[in-house]
């Protein structure tokens, strides 16, 4: 059975209008694919995630969710004096969506600065993947980003496989210049295998035209598969080592598009779910799109189980 630790933030989530109707749940874009990763993979995969978390009810209860969603917590630390961050999101009549965010003093960000994270450590060695994201830096101060890049070389150097989705949030990089960024994201492209990554984000970063200056950056990076998410159009995907061709994986295309807050994300759990048990990678991106689509045509980041059923069961 194959083992995968994804690591990131989980946040309460509030979804709806200001002053309004609003639901309260969680969701954080590892987090959401650790959950899809779980729904899709028929416990065929053993995941754990890695966080920190608070002491208090709230986070409590997130944590029993995920267990209760068949993902591991054995590598959440606990933090007495920090809580889960929070968000809201607020989608228009398209299901596009904006987010407002309060994570400053959130647990996760101080994970590096845990005094347990040599337990963490330890148990990264026991992993096949390691899966991560842009977001996963992003809310990290300067030297916690060095130690988590020294982390994952050590992790790829043992044979371990990196798996990083660069998605990007301009607003967690408020403090950093566009050069910090890419200096970050470059760092992560030489010492990851496979890149999950959104075409508009590579786009933010680094003014691609097109997907293909996208595959050639991760190609010099020395990153040895790339899939590139074109929304609605599917995705692309190019394994380095193995093959010439360039692949157009393409979508069912969604009538209705309620929210798509967990696209990528979801996107993300479904490809990883055939791909770590032996699925090609066209396959994977099969599956990725495939449950991409059930998601986005309902409210929130992680959507009911029943949706979903009908695609795994």
């Amino acid at each position: 059975m194959k083992k995968i630790a994804i690591i990131g933030e989980c946040m309460i989530e509030l979804n709806g209008k200001p002053f309004g109707p609003m639901q309260q749940t969680f969701g954080g874009d590892t987090l959401n694919a650790a959950v899809y990763l779980s729904r899709s993979s028929n416990d065929e995969i053993k995941i754990q995630y890695v966080t920190a978390m608070g002491t208090d009810p709230l986070s409590d209860g997130m944590i029993q969710r995920w267990q209760d969603e068949g993902v591991g917590t054995k590598l959440v630390l606990r933090d007495a004096s920090r809580s889960p961050g929070l968000y809201l999101i607020q989608v228009d009549d398209q299901g596009e969506r904006t987010f407002l965010y309060w994570r400053n003093q959130s647990a996760a960000k101080y994970l590096f600065q845990h005094k347990e994270l040599s337990k963490v450590r330890k148990a990264l060695l026991d992993m096949d993947m390691v899966f991560l994201s842009g977001i996963s830096f992003a809310i990290l101060e300067q030297e916690d980003r060095e130690l988590f890049i020294s982390l994952l070389k050590g992790l790829a150097d043992n044979g371990i496989e990196i798996v990083f989705d660069s998605n990007y949030r301009p607003a967690l990089w408020a403090n950093d210049s566009l050069k910090a960024v890419r200096e970050v994201y470059k760092k992560v492209s030489e010492i990851c295998s496979i890149a999950l990554v959104t075409f508009e984000d590579e786009q933010l970063i680094w003014g691609d035209r097109s997907y293909q200056e996208t595959l050639t950056r991760y190609q010099q990076s020395g990153t040895k598969k790339v899939v590139i998410r074109l929304g609605a159009e599917g995705c692309v995907f190019k394994d380095f080592e193995n093959m010439h061709d360039t692949t157009m994986v393409k979508t069912t295309p969604v009538q209705t598009v309620v929210d798509t807050t967990s696209a990528g994300d979801s996107f993300n759990g479904g490809f990883l779910s055939a791909y770590l048990t032996g699925e090609t990678i066209e396959n994977a991106c099969i599956k990725g799109n495939l449950i991409a689509g059930i998601v986005i045509q309902h409210q929130g980041a992680i959507i009911a189980k029943e949706a979903t059923n009908t695609l795994f069961n």
